[in-house]
């Protein structure tokens, strides 16, 4: 059987159950325990791989324990895909509050629980296969390294951020319009100061890449003194913050303490018409944003700060003017995406039935442009991996 190597998946799977996203699925299902036991297995059996491979050609059986293994990874591979679909769906629903009958009835409380326990049930049925499997490696006296997989995590991660720079630029025209419109509008008595302008919107619309796309206009930057970019994510750690933001603005601050750092950035600032960025906030708590706020508003007037959010609450404990709410992306936008991400210039023309193919993935997408991105490189990894 040709196909990618059997360490290759196995770390790509061990990079996918560390991550972030992982966590908040097992979270969201209840499958931590069951996760947690296939991440232990896994982890087990990876150790000796290196040293299987290197011997294989040598020995048949070898080949053939890694060649099952192999299978058990793909179905390991498209259960955690599963997985993230259904949640992906399931958020979907619940942000455009569906009012079909046959939709509610469809994602109850039971399908939930069915769902669960499917998905519990094939994850313990791997579990078992790979129990299986990996007893029989003390057959074949492997040495067992350390094997480090944050690579692979790495690789996928910057995967994703290449296509997902597609998603804040196709079907984002109108979007990207009004914010640029709105932060390029001169400064007029009575403004907020400094005006706060929340991006809001579910995971995967392209909050991000939009809001990156708007920075990094020559229009908005020129009309901008001082520039500054922040990932906050879900530590709204006062420090933590303004020392990103300062770093941010080209200084330095990694001996300064709270106090220090507070001067430090109203030295910044100082009369400086400045944008700044806040990526990814989740921080509900309303005195944290209260601390910092006056230490932001020692710019000049016409500052402004856009901040990206999931959250409703985050968006109006921090904003000063209305949220710009993201909607789902259109279809012929969903696909032009995919086309963009799949095919090289011409090559949609060449065959028309990959088009058709494009189709149905986006239907399956819910016009959400990271589902897109992240079928995508499923599409490649398992093209590459079969």
């Amino acid at each position: 059987m040709s196909g990618a190597l059997a360490s290759t998946i196995a770390q790509s799977l061990l990079g996918k159950l560390g991550s972030f996203a992982g966590q908040e699925f097992c979270l969201a299902w209840g499958l931590e325990a069951d996760i947690a036991r296939l991440e232990k297995r896994l982890k087990a059996i990876n150790a000796v791989l290196s040293d299987a491979e290197q011997k294989q050609s040598r020995n048949d059986k070898i080949r053939i324990w890694l060649n099952d293994l192999r299978e058990v990874l793909y179905d390991a591979e498209d259960v955690l895909d599963e997985i993230e679909c259904e949640t992906l769906r399931r958020q979907v629903v619940k942000t455009t509050r569906s009012t079909s009958r046959k939709v509610r009835r469809f994602f109850s409380s039971s399908n939930k629980i069915a769902f669960r326990l499917r998905m519990g049930h094939k994850i313990k049925s791997i579990i078992e296969r790979l129990a299986e499997i990996s007893s029989l490696k003390s057959d074949f006296n492997l040495s067992e390294q350390t094997i480090d997989c944050s690579h692979v995590l790495h690789e996928e991660t910057e995967m994703n951020r290449s296509f997902e720079s597609f998603s804040g630029l196709i079907g984002r025209d109108e979007d990207k319009e009004r914010i640029i419109n709105l932060l390029v509008a001169p400064f007029k008595v009575g403004d907020a100061h400094p005006l706060v302008l929340p991006i809001v919107g579910m995971g995967g619309l392209g909050k991000t890449s939009l809001a990156k796309s708007v920075y990094d206009d020559e229009n908005v930057k020129s009309h901008f003194q001082l520039n500054m970019e922040v990932c906050v994510s879900d530590d709204f750690s006062l420090k933590q913050v303004i020392q990103k933001i300062i770093k941010s603005a080209g200084e330095r601050c990694a001996d300064l303490d709270g106090g220090e750092l507070e001067k430090k950035l109203e030295e910044i600032l100082n009369g400086k018409k400045y944008l700044l960025l806040l990526d990814d906030v989740w921080n509900e708590e309303a005195q944290k944003w209260l601390l910092l706020k006056p230490l932001l508003s020692k710019g000049a007037d016409g500052s402004k700060i856009i901040v990206t959010t999931r959250s409703q609450r985050v968006a109006e404990i921090m904003g000063t003017v209305a949220a710009y709410n993201l909607s789902l992306l259109g279809q012929e936008d969903c696909l032009s995406l995919f086309c963009k991400c799949a095919f090289k210039e011409g090559e949609m023309e060449l065959d028309p039935n990959l088009v058709g193919i494009g189709k149905e993935i986006v239907a399956k997408c819910k016009q959400v442009p990271l589902a897109v991105i992240n079928c995508m490189v499923r599409l490649m990894k398992k093209s590459g991996n079969r």
